[in-house]
């Protein structure tokens, strides 16, 4: 099985004019990477990538090639329920050099079924490069539609060299399990809580929110097995919020830089109470 390790999940800066601020995704990405992670995913779920425009994603992923990035580094999150629409992310990617894809399956029909995802999955497959290799992503709460270990292990037996690994958002541990122990292919664990007792059990690795924050604490996680108690705390803190708005706050105030805390409609600001709480308990420069 494939080792990915832990994989950032990019929180994406606006300016004011709401614009993406190219010069700070950049230098946030590089010195992640200079903190030890394996590799950077942008515009995935952390990144608010559903709201990212098609030229808005080409200006990104220059910005981060830009500052040295290697497109080996880095994961391109890639979204829609057209199959075209998703196949010309995919085609822009690995123009920039970029072979690895974080592939949700598509929302809004949460009623079509496995036959139905399988059938997506395969003409969006038939309609791309045969060097770009699929993650496939399963994150059900928020897309509505879920990848079961069944429809992964079809889609692996299906297209064997094309899809490479399963990001496992769900939070549901028994999934996890069932996965890993399928062995169909390798597992990337989506919730840090669970990263201390998947890695035993063989998973390849994390794309991880809270890596924006705490990067070397997840990568020790991953080499050792062992839980960081204080991490998985901050983790239900986190959760408790709304979590990418929380994630936001929590970089601006490490990094002495509020613009870090602008976000896209529809997502809003904590309020003034829910900031204070949370920089109250896990405000501390952590990223600095």
């Amino acid at each position: 099985m494939a080792h990915f390790g832990i994989l950032t999940a990019l929180l994406t800066p606006f300016a004011a004019d709401g614009s993406i601020d190219g010069a700070r995704l950049a230098g946030h990405a590089a010195q992640i990477v200079n903190r030890g992670v394996a590799g950077v995913t942008l515009f995935g779920t952390t990144g608010e990538g559903a709201s990212i425009s098609a030229g808005e994603r080409s200006a990104g992923i220059s910005a981060l090639l830009d500052a040295g990035l290697s497109g080996n580094c880095i994961v391109l999150g890639v979204y829609g329920s057209a199959t075209t629409d998703v196949a010309a992310q995919i085609d822009e990617g690995l123009r920039a050099g970029i072979s690895r894809f974080l592939v949700p399956p598509p929302f809004y029909f949460s009623d079509a079924g496995e036959d139905g995802v399988f059938q997506w999955f395969s003409e969006l497959l038939a309609s791309t490069g045969s060097q770009a290799g699929f993650i496939l992503y399963n994150i059900p709460q928020v897309t509505g539609v879920g990848i079961s270990p069944a429809l992964t292990r079809r889609l692996k037996e299906g297209f064997p060299e094309r899809i490479i690994a399963i990001k496992d958002s769900s939070g549901d541990w028994a999934n996890a399990v069932q996965l890993m122990e399928g062995k169909a292919l390798p597992v990337l664990i989506g919730d840090e809580r669970l990263l201390h007792k998947s890695v035993p059990m063989g998973c390849a690795g994390s794309i991880t929110g809270v890596a924006n924050l705490y990067p070397e604490r997840l990568c020790s996680i991953m080499a050792t097995s062992t839980e960081d108690t204080m991490l998985t705390r901050t983790v239900d803190r986190i959760v408790a919020l709304p979590v990418i708005p929380t994630l936001k706050v929590l970089l601006a105030d490490a990094l002495g830089d509020p613009v870090w805390e602008n976000l896209r409609a529809p997502l809003t600001r904590l309020t003034a109470q829910q900031k204070s709480d949370i920089l109250a308990l896990e405000g501390r420069g952590m990223a600095a």
